[in-house]
């Protein structure tokens, strides 16, 4: 990938004009059904002509535990030796509050650490430990990728020694591509894998039970069970994708901080693999019959349909009364026991599917059921179902 233009040779050229088309662009690009790789990248490369930048880092979360399930990276950090984990350790120790989810909470959608720390970066433990000394980024602008009250993303820019640091109305236009951003990234998410199932990597070995990996008190993954290697391939196999680590990271950083009593909650989150199909990933802190703290395990498995479809509903961007049509259509529900659950008429809950079917982009409800099951049980189609009563693996 060829280097950019230094930002400061280029931070004073992109006027409102510029930045009204690069708002429009991201707009369009948030529904045009992209998966993420794709739209990320367009993202960053329609950005970069208004907010110049030398590296860009973009990522997912899960919106209801905010846990980082995957990253991509551009510019000079393309190809960079990756030092995912430590970031990932520092991004979730819960100390910084220019932390992503740390934003989310304060409802910031965007800052520049220059400005934010007045000129004084490292403070920030993330900019001190890591950004400034092993990359030489002396600016770095964070976005949150909000729609109401969920995140599905964010994306961080930098520039290095000697750039023009990020400029108010740099941080204030990328604040307002906050929601379609998020758009864009929840749509994402639900395109399916490319070409024929046939084409799609095989599905882990599901007979085989959940996957396990343990991580000692140095941060080193010292145990893999059966099948933790394979998931982890299918994991890093995205054309510029980051590799693992840094889930890996928050979730081990989610656990020590349980473990601490810093946080009252086990961390999880729940990732989609290149083949569409759904992990459902998280971590506990272990303690040794002697005493001795600080390992944690991190459990890895295929997610069940209960587990994936509020996270698929979620992702059409329905209202909250179509969330309830839509959980009842999925129970089975006709549109007479609709209406008398819901205390509506009949006509209402009819608009109400409309809507619901022109988001999920389907013209039925055996269509809409397809939609939100697709994932799970469409690749295993004829196999035979294990003792843990989900399908079994069809072997090679």
């Amino acid at each position: 990938m060829a280097r950019r233009a230094r930002p400061s040779d280029t931070a004073h050229m992109a006027g409102s004009l510029t930045m009204d088309r690069v708002r429009s662009d991201v707009e369009v690009l948030a529904r045009a059904g992209l998966d993420v790789t794709t739209f990320v990248a367009e993202v960053e490369e329609s950005v970069g002509r208004a907010v110049p930048h030398v590296a860009a880092c973009m990522c997912t979360v899960d919106p209801a535990t905010r846990l980082l399930t995957s990253t991509y990276k551009f510019g000079d950090l393309y190809g960079n030796d990756s030092r995912d984990l430590e970031w990932g350790l520092i991004e979730y120790s819960g100390t910084d509050p220019t932390a992503f989810s740390a934003m989310f909470a304060a409802r910031r959608d965007s800052l520049g650490m220059v400005i934010e720390t007045a000129d004084a970066v490292e403070s920030s433990p993330r900019m001190e430990q890591l950004i400034v000394p092993h990359y030489d980024y002396a600016d770095e602008v964070r976005l949150i990728a909000r729609q109401g009250d969920l995140a599905w993303g964010g994306m961080a820019l930098f520039r290095g020694e000697g750039d023009t640091p990020f400029s108010d109305a740099e941080i204030t236009f990328l604040a307002s591509l906050s929601e379609a951003y998020a758009v864009g990234l929840r749509v994402g998410l639900l395109t399916r894998c490319s070409g024929s199932l046939e084409e799609c990597p095989p599905a882990p070995h599901a007979d085989a039970g959940p996957a396990v990996a343990i991580f000692d008190a140095e941060d080193r993954v010292v145990q893999v069970s059966v099948g933790a290697t394979q998931l982890l391939a299918e994991m890093t196999s995205r054309e510029n994708s980051a590799d693992a680590s840094g889930t890996l990271a928050a979730l081990v950083a989610g656990a020590r901080r349980f473990q601490d009593g810093t946080s009252d909650v086990l961390p999880r989150g729940r990732v989609r693999l290149p083949s569409g199909r759904w992990l459902v990933l998280h971590a506990s802190p272990l303690s040794s019959v002697d005493g001795r703290r600080g390992d944690v395990v991190i459990t890895m498995e295929e997610a069940r349909p209960p587990e994936i479809v509020p996270l698929v509903v979620a992702a059409f961007g329905l209202t909250e009364r179509e969330r309830d049509v839509t959980r009842l259509v999925l129970q089975g529900s006709d549109t007479k026991e609709i209406a008398a659950v819901l205390h509506l008429s009949r006509y209402t809950v009819q608009d109400h599917l409309k809507a619901v079917f022109d988001k999920a982009d389907v013209r039925s409800r055996r269509e809409l059921v397809s939609r939100v099951y697709f994932d799970q049980y469409a690749p295993r189609l004829g196999s035979e179902v294990a003792p843990s009563g989900w399908f079994a693996a069809t072997g090679d």
